[in-house]
């Protein structure tokens, strides 16, 4: 074929491609609709007007819009902005067939859509809604209006919304109820912490969290049947112009238990064995204990967890406490705890509590398949065998033993020399072995039962990485280490000890010869252990419509050791078992936000990185496992793994190993990404991705390698691109196509944009999951 023919049939390519195009934007989305149905096209705007000066609250401004809000077919930037190409109704309105069989039953049923109807989105109704949710939060006399605006085909509207916010009214006076005895006590002292003050803004929210505020404070001073709706209000609205006189009372129908408090009485566990066993009944200094034999659960470990006391008030909070506790133990399949109930109580002021837990099976496996895809890129099938001992000390200590394996080639590697037999394809095996306990033990002030889960974990284990034509490395490591949660929202964890020992078995002459040109990179490879300590913390909240994550660590390796040493009187390099050890510190943080968009299925994620470590004293540089690196199917998608930095350097052409060099000791990475739905459980990506990574110290085998304010801008790369991800609940497959924008090395090619060509900038990537 010659080069007028190949045009010819790519110029016929894109006439039929554009053909088909025009063809569905022409197809009819309202084919089926009865006369009297009208397509909902989405919302063109929503008014908001107020009486006063000044914006209403955004949460409030939020609250309104929520109902009005109705997501279109199609929607991309709910509700105001649809997709192009509406398939769902295109198939809804194109591909119907009576018949129940065929493949063209089968396509309708998996892309047609229903159609969303003027009717069925009840504008008036909606109207009605909003105007009550204003009047919730104090604006009375609100009001909302529609209007329906029809499209050039009269079976299409959208809708327009006009709100008239009222004028806000205020609390004038609070009266609480008067009471006698130690309840009306009780209500006297929650009067000077209310969350209703007088000056403030009427609103409902805030009542019924009033409500349910001195509800759980009764709840946890022995009124234990006390309830939130046996508490009302009375508003007067009448007295003064925009202003509320708000009443607090107690309903007269309150039954008579929920105004009395009570003190704990007996207390009963009963524990059942998976298979009946000999009974037995124990009794405790607090409880009496009813068990199968043989007794599979420490009776120490047991009090510990039971904070209910015989004889002191019976509190909401000790209660679900004791819960908490027994199932934090992780031994139990189910735990229930049940009280005296109400109508047996006949005028006594104790509670009868008892507690039955059922023991869960203390043996587990796991057998698990998977496709892994890292960070670095690679891809490729895993097998994990884990088999667990859930109760090994009947304290709740987990003995976990896990092997696993995995085979992983690296995708889209331009640095690999251009032929298949030259990819960077791996297998690993490992055995590992932990023991957890449920709570944090040693040293003694860690000791102590948290509101939270927590857990101390002793790990030891051994790993075989084997790079075919490269090197085969065996690393064995051994670690201490505390988790807990010190809030909802905040994670902690602390390795007081870690040790890892990384020692090569086989090196091929082209990985020899590689490490011979590079002193730098042959030092990091060396035989040697890594003694390090390391703090993790981790805040992820999430808010209605955004979530904000955030991770920060610290890692300090050799400085404990290598002080004693000194002080021992040690001089020179300091060495374990004749291997010297690595020296550094180590620092990350990264923050991540998620943002909704609008009402729509839509979000906006945003990442920040930055990283830097810094080798001394008995290190010159950074183990190579402990170093960064940039570029990826999780990082900039437009360059692959190890062909960026560090700095301004780049390898030789004619070095196919040159991506050993690309490391460093400082990293800089942003991305944002828009992700919208598209079509069922396939979802749309568009991302901006820019980084570097940097050496704190020069180099004199990598010019350009070294972190500069002057021209930083400049090294600084940046991609851009889109994907695909197909969602199916319990994994993400992801195809992300990075494009090149800025490469921080000299390219040939002058300006901001100096990618030689743009099948050059071009980066695909096929993973697993989201890059962040």
């Amino acid at each position: 074929m010659n080069s007028r023919q190949r045009h010819t049939g790519t110029w016929t390519h894109i006439l039929l491609g554009c053909g088909a195009v025009l063809w569905l934007a022409g197809c009819s989305t309202t084919k089926r609709l009865a006369s009297d149905e009208v397509l909902y096209t989405g919302v063109k705007k929503i008014t908001i007007n107020t009486d006063s000066s000044g914006r209403i609250a955004p949460g409030i401004e939020s609250a309104v819009k929520d109902p009005l809000s109705v997501k279109p077919n199609n929607p991309l930037y709910s509700p105001y902005v649809r997709t192009p190409f509406p398939i769902g109704l295109w198939a809804y309105n194109h591909l119907y067939t009576p018949k129940t069989k065929g493949f063209r039953h089968w396509l309708y049923n998996r892309l047609a859509k229903n159609p969303v109807l003027i009717s069925k989105v009840q504008p008036e109704l909606r109207t009605k809604l909003v105007a009550d949710i204003l009047g919730n939060y104090g604006y009375f006399g609100s009001e909302a209006q529609y209007t329906l605006l029809p499209r050039k085909n009269p079976k299409k509207a959208k809708l327009s919304y006009d709100i008239h916010v009222g004028k806000p009214w205020f609390y004038d006076s609070i009266a609480y109820p008067r009471l006698t005895g130690p309840l009306g006590a009780a209500f006297d002292t929650l009067q000077a912490s209310s969350l209703i003050r007088p000056g403030a803004q009427y609103n409902m929210d805030t009542l019924s969290a009033e409500r349910q505020r001195i509800s759980n404070i009764l709840r946890n001073a022995g009124y234990y049947f006390f309830r939130p709706d046996y508490i009302d209000y009375q508003a007067d609205t009448t007295q003064h112009p925009e202003r509320v006189q708000l009443r607090m009372q107690v309903k007269p129908t309150v039954p008579e238990v929920a105004l009395r408090p009570y003190t704990t009485g007996s207390l009963t566990v009963q524990l059942q064995n998976i298979r009946p066993g000999i009974q037995d009944t124990l009794r405790l200094q607090d409880y009496r204990l009813i068990y199968q034999k043989k007794l599979k659960i420490r009776p120490k470990v047991l009090s510990k967890a039971i904070t209910l006391d015989s004889g002191k008030l019976f509190t909401v909070a000790d209660q679900n406490k004791t819960l908490t506790n027994l199932n934090k133990l992780g031994i139990f399949r189910s735990v229930n705890l049940s009280v005296t109930p109400p109508d047996s109580l006949h005028g006594r002021d104790t509670l009868d509590v008892e507690i039955a837990a059922a023991f869960d099976y203390p043996l587990e496996a796991e057998l698990e398949m998977n496709v892994t895809s890292k960070s670095n890129s690679l891809l490729g099938p895993g097998l994990s065998l884990r088999i667990n001992n859930n109760n090994l000390f009947r304290g709740g200590e987990v003995l976990s033993l896990r092997l696993n394996g995995s085979y992983e080639w690296q995708t889209g590697n331009r640095n690999s020399g251009g032929t298949k037999a030259s990819l960077l394809n791996s297998y690993e095996f490992g055995l590992n072995a932990s023991l957890e306990f449920p709570k944090l033990i040693f040293p003694g002030f860690f000791s102590r039962v948290t509101a939270y889960p927590s857990r101390s974990r002793i790990q030891l284990g051994a790993d075989l990485l084997n790079r075919p034509k490269f090197f085969k490395l065996i690393s064995f490591s051994t670690s201490l280490s505390y988790d807990w949660q010190s809030s909802p929202n905040s994670y902690h964890s602390v390795s007081i000890l870690k040790l890892t020992y990384n020692r090569l078995l086989h090196t091929s002459a082209e990985f020899d010869s590689t490490l011979n040109e590079n002193p730098a990179i042959a030092l990091s490879f060396r035989n040697q252990f890594i003694p390090a300590m390391s703090y993790t913390y981790t805040f992820d909240k999430s808010y209605p419509r955004n979530r904000l994550y955030w991770q920060s660590s610290f890692t300090s390796a050799g400085n404990l050791l290598y002080g004693i040493m000194e002080l021992c009187g040690q001089k020179g390099p300091k060495k374990i078992f004749n291997n010297q050890f690595a020296q550094f510190i180590k620092a990350t943080s990264e923050v991540r936000f998620y943002q909704r968009i609008g009402e729509s299925a839509s979000w906006l994620a945003y990442r920040f990185m930055i990283g830097a470590a810094h080798p001394y004293a008995n290190s010159q540089v950074i183990p190579y496992s402990e170093q960064f690196y940039i570029g990826g199917a999780n990082s900039i998608r437009a360059f692959t793994i190890r062909s960026l930095g560090p700095g301004s350097y780049r390898p030789p052409a004619d070095n196919k190993n040159g991506y050993l060099d690309q490391t460093g000791t400082f990293k800089l990475e942003a991305n944002v990404e828009f992700r919208f739905k598209m079509i069922g459980k396939l979802n749309g990506a568009l991302f901006v991705d820019a980084g570097n990574i940097w050496l704190l110290k020069k180099d004199k085998d990598r010019p350009g390698a070294e972190l500069t304010w002057r021209g930083l801008g400049r090294e600084i790369a940046l991609g851009t691109g889109f994907g695909l991800r197909y969602d199916i609940s319990y994994l993400v497959i992801r195809a992300d196509l990075g494009i090149g924008i800025h490469a921080p090395y000299d390219t040939g090619k002058h300006g901001y944009y100096n990618i030689p060509s743009f099948k050059d900038g071009l980066g695909f990537h096929l993973a697993i999951g989201y890059p962040f």
